[in-house]
C-alpha cells in the first residue's frame, strides 16, 4: 500500500511539472511574439520590388550594382525599424531601396531592348542572306516577299531601338530625381524650403526665381503618385499675429496653386499657414528674420 501511494504521489508531481513546463514555454513564446515589432508596409513594398527585379532575366548581368544598393537601403530601413525609429525615417530608407530597384528594372529593360535590337538585326541579315542565296531560283514574286520580310525586320529593329532609348530616358529621369530633390531628411520626411526672396515683400505672389523648384517638385509628384506634400507657410515676428498668420497661409496657398496648375492632383497637396510660431532663427536680426520668412514643402509617403 505504501509503495502504491508513493508511486501515485510521484505521478502527480510529474504531471504538475509537465503542465508548468508547457505553460511556461507557451508564455515565453507569446512574449517573444508580442515583442517582435511589425515592419511597416513601405519595407514590405521595397522588399517585394527587389525580389521582383531579382527574378527578371539578365538581372545579375546588368543590374547587380543597383540591386546591391537596393539591398543596402532595405537593410538600413529594417535596422531603423528594429531600433523603432520614426515612420518617416523608415519610409525614407525604404523609398530609396524601392527607387534603386526601379532603376535596376529599367537597366534590365534597356539590356533586353538592346538584345531585341541585335536579334532583329541578325534576323534581318539572315533573311537578306537567304534572299541573295535563292535569288537565282526565285521569281520576282518571291524576291518581293523576301524584301517585305526584311523591311518588317528593319521596322522591328527600329521599334526596339526606340524602346531602348525611351527606357534609358526613364532611368535618367529617376537618377536625376534622386540628385535634384536636394531635400533635407527630417522626422517629418523630406523637406524642401523656399525662402522669402522668392516672394514679393509682404505679398504671396511667387517670383520667377521660385518656378524651377516648383517645376521640379511638380515633375517629381507626377512621376511618384504614391507621395503627398504638405506646404507650410512661415513668417518672422514683425507685424501682428493675425497679419502673419494670414500671410503665411496665402504663401502656402500660392505654392499649392502653382503645383496644381502644373497638373498635380489637388487631393495630394495640402497647405497650412503656421504664422510666426515656428522660427528656425532668431528674430532679433535681419538675417534671422529672413530665414524665418519661408515656405517649407514636406514630402510625405
Amino acid at each position: 500500500m505504501t509503495a502504491a501511494l508513493q508511486r501515485l504521489n510521484w505521478e502527480n508531481v510529474m504531471t504538475r511539472f509537465t503542465g508548468f513546463t508547457i505553460c511556461g514555454s507557451l508564455a515565453i513564446l507569446m512574449l517573444s511574439c508580442a515583442s517582435t515589432p511589425k515592419q511597416p508596409d513601405s519595407i514590405a513594398e521595397a522588399r517585394a520590388a527587389i525580389a521582383e527585379v531579382e527574378r527578371m532575366p539578365m538581372a545579375g548581368e546588368v543590374a547587380a550594382k543597383e540591386i546591391e544598393e537596393a539591398h543596402t537601403a532595405l537593410r538600413e530601413a529594417e535596422r531603423r525599424a528594429e531600433k523603432r525609429k520614426s515612420a518617416n525615417d523608415i519610409s525614407t530608407a525604404a523609398y530609396l531601396a524601392k527607387r534603386h530597384a526601379d532603376i535596376a528594372a529599367e537597366q534590365i529593360s534597356i539590356a533586353q531592348s538592346k538584345k531585341q535590337v541585335a536579334d532583329a538585326e541578325r534576323e534581318r541579315q539572315r533573311v537578306l542572306a537567304a534572299a541573295r542565296a535563292e535569288e537565282a531560283e526565285r521569281n520576282a514574286r518571291a524576291a518581293e516577299s523576301a524584301n517585305r520580310v526584311a523591311d518588317a525586320a528593319t521596322r522591328d529593329a527600329e521599334a526596339a531601338n526606340r524602346e531602348a532609348e525611351e527606357a534609358k530616358r526613364r532611368i535618367d529621369l529617376l537618377q536625376q530625381e534622386l540628385a535634384d530633390l536636394n531635400a533635407k531628411k527630417t522626422d517629418r520626411g523630406l523637406v524642401l524650403t523656399l525662402g522669402d526672396v522668392l516672394f514679393d515683400t509682404g505679398l504671396a505672389s511667387l517670383k520667377p526665381g521660385a518656378l524651377p523648384a516648383i517645376d521640379r517638385l511638380a515633375k517629381f509628384m507626377k512621376e511618384s503618385p504614391d507621395h503627398k506634400v504638405m506646404i507650410e507657410g512661415h513668417t518672422d515676428s514683425v507685424g501682428t499675429d493675425e497679419y502673419n498668420q494670414d500671410l503665411s497661409q496665402r504663401r502656402a496657398d500660392a505654392v499649392r496653386a502653382a503645383l496644381t496648375s502644373r497638373g498635380v492632383d489637388g487631393t495630394r497637396v495640402s497647405a497650412v499657414g503656421k504664422g510666426e510660431g515656428y522660427p528656425i532663427a532668431g528674430n532679433n536680426s535681419a538675417g534671422g528674420r529672413q530665414q524665418n520668412r519661408r515656405v517649407e514643402i514636406v514630402i510625405e509617403s
